[in-house]
């Protein structure tokens, strides 16, 4: 079985304007993407678009974990970027664009039987600021309550939390979905409804604007 699935991301987040869209996507799907792919320790990747929330466009680069980002095949290519990338990257046209890269903290190992797990058709990505005097029982609420309830809704594949270790905020959760109107359905709202995570840690979390976000993947395509 190929390895798809290690202990990092690396996620990039931008919005774009609509005159750009057609080579920024070709840019990245037919460059950027491959060249970055064939760096060691990258095992997966795949783009995203916005359903619900924002930034517009989502990257995530699956890594064998945060240390791929050291190697010197990927600072050369990082350092030495293309004609095209001077022209098309999100940190050129891209407005509010972010670069998180994370490394997992729940489950806390990998699961050998899920690393060829490719990548998921819709996602659900939240990204939070936690206050230090509630993260033990956030994440004790998160580990133990929210995920393991939310992971008997149908649709919902797995689901992984972060630590972001560049970037900001600090923790990032990504649910993986069948398809993106998995959180429009009524046991996915009943759950969210019957939440009593703030009641239980005492305290209250941030999102930055456009979190959660609900993403289609667009590349590489999908067959509904």
């Amino acid at each position: 079985m190929v390895k798809k699935k290690g202990s990092a991301l690396m996620v990039v987040y931008a919005d774009v304007d609509i005159e750009h869209d057609a080579e920024f996507n070709a840019w990245y799907n037919e460059e950027h993407i491959p060249e970055r792919m064939s760096a060691p320790g990258f095992l997966d990747s795949a783009r995203y678009q916005a359903v619900k929330g924002g930034p517009r466009y989502l990257a995530v680069y699956e890594l064998e974990s945060a240390e791929t980002l050291q190697s010197a095949q990927y600072k050369q290519m990082s350092q030495n970027p293309t004609e095209w990338t001077k022209r098309m990257s999100p940190n050129i046209i891209g407005r509010g664009t972010v670069r998180n890269i994370c490394t997992q903290i729940y489950p806390s190992e990998t699961d050998p039987d899920t690393t060829g797990r490719g990548m998921a058709p819709a996602l659900q990505v939240g990204r939070m600021e936690v206050p230090v005097n509630i993260e033990e029982k956030y994440n004790d609420y998160y580990d133990n309550y929210r995920t393991p309830r939310n992971l008997t809704v149908p649709g919902c594949l797995a689901v992984r939390r972060y630590h972001v270790v560049d970037g900001a905020p600090k923790y990032l959760t990504m649910y993986e979905f069948e398809h993106e109107k998995v959180p429009d359905s009524l046991i996915w709202e009943r759950y969210r409804t019957e939440d009593t995570m703030h009641d239980y840690i005492g305290g209250h979390y941030s999102h930055p604007p456009g979190s959660p976000g609900v993403y289609r993947r667009i590349f590489p395509d999908r067959a509904f």
